[in-house]
């Protein structure tokens, strides 16, 4: 598989890769099955509250309020 990338991000993959002693095939590799990971936890978290949401499990709006307020007072 070839993935096109401009110049920029070219170049910024090879310096990276260079500090790392690693080739840039191995960093991509691991920046795809990163993205990947992460989207099919995030799709799967997202189905989640969407289920709850369905069975009536919601946090009513004064609730929503009180979480921020104690998670970021200030």
């Amino acid at each position: 598989m070839e993935i096109p990338l401009n110049p920029d991000l070219q170049t910024k993959l090879n310096r990276l890769a260079a500090q790392q002693g690693r080739p840039t095939e191995a960093l991509v590799a691991e920046a795809v099955e990163r993205m990947v990971n992460y989207d099919e936890w995030f799709l799967g978290e997202v189905q989640k509250g969407i289920a709850a949401a369905d069975h009536g499990d919601l946090i009513d709006h004064d609730e929503v309020r009180k979480i921020i307020n104690e998670r970021y007072s200030g």
